[in-house]
């Protein structure tokens, strides 16, 4: 095989500490933290690193939504390392785009009893799980967090100041949170599975904005989220206001490319009509 990483040892132990007699055949590295393995010819994802036990809880707890978005099976989970089924891909479909729809609104209508919680990472970057009963606050802290991390303070407190007037009223729902087209895989039979999620209860809102920040989402798929769920009047001009938190987290990551949209959104957000006007 002539690939033998720390982590590929630590697999082989658990493995045989659960009685698994199966073999390691091949390893493909994905990332810096993601490998395929083919153990016994059955293709599995394995990943490491801090973020693995809040991704394992995110995924189980939303496959417990009934006809929510599918996630992959859990093989092996602990602090070292996460082991779970590998999807197959096809391409995507009409089909999909209104199953996404249909599955993300039952996501969506899972209520949860504050706002935030969940996961301690969105994608490599780390976040507060803080929890709050208001969801302006909660909001407000993280933007203000995520603001101090990568000098945006000045642009973004103004905002946090009209959070209670931006924010529309309702009950925080659970999300997938971090839900970009990379984190969607089309499956056989129109069937669509979520991956490496960041869960925590939100406004349903965040999810789509999220989505829409890299590529357009169907009518098909808004359409289908639809017939399950209403969204709210004026959802289309709150998109920005949601996609302000993903945008800070790029900065964070990745640079100044994301702090000139994030600059830019907030230039905007500071003129935007709010609820009580």
């Amino acid at each position: 095989m002539g690939y033998s990483p720390a982590w590929l040892k630590i697999l082989e132990a658990k493995l045989k500490d659960s009685n698994q007699t199966v073999a390691i055949d091949s390893v493909t590295q994905l990332s810096s933290n993601a490998f395929k393995i083919q153990l016994d010819s059955v293709n599995c994802l394995a990943k490491f690193g801090p973020a693995i036990v809040d991704e394992s809880l995110g995924l189980r707890e939303i496959s417990q939504v009934a006809n929510g978005p599918i996630t992959p099976r859990i093989l092996i989970s602990d602090n070292e390392i996460l082991l779970t089924e590998w999807i197959d891909q096809v391409s995507r479909s009409p089909g999909h785009e209104e199953e996404l729809g249909r599955c993300l609104a039952n996501l969506h209508n899972r209520q949860g009893d504050y706002w935030g919680g969940g996961s301690h990472w969105i994608g490599n970057c780390e976040v507060d799980p803080v929890r709050d009963l208001d969801g302006a606050k909660f909001y407000g802290y993280r933007l203000v967090e995520l603001a101090q991390r990568c000098g945006m303070q000045g642009e973004i407190l103004p905002i946090v100041e009209r959070l209670d007037s931006l924010v529309p009223f309702g009950s925080p729902r659970l999300l997938h949170g971090d839900l970009w087209w990379g984190n969607i895989l089309w499956g056989q039979a129109n069937n669509v599975w979520v991956i490496d999620p960041s869960q925590h209860y939100g406004h349903p809102e965040e999810d789509l904005a999220m989505l829409a920040l890299f590529a357009p989402i169907s009518e098909r798929t808004i359409a289908a989220y639809q017939e399950i769920r209403s969204l709210e009047d004026g959802w289309p001009e709150r998109v920005e206001l949601w996609q302000l938190y993903p945008l800070l987290v790029h900065t964070i990551l990745f640079g100044e490319a994301y702090r000139s949209k994030a600059v830019r959104i907030a230039e905007q957000l500071n003129n935007f009509k709010t609820r009580k006007d």
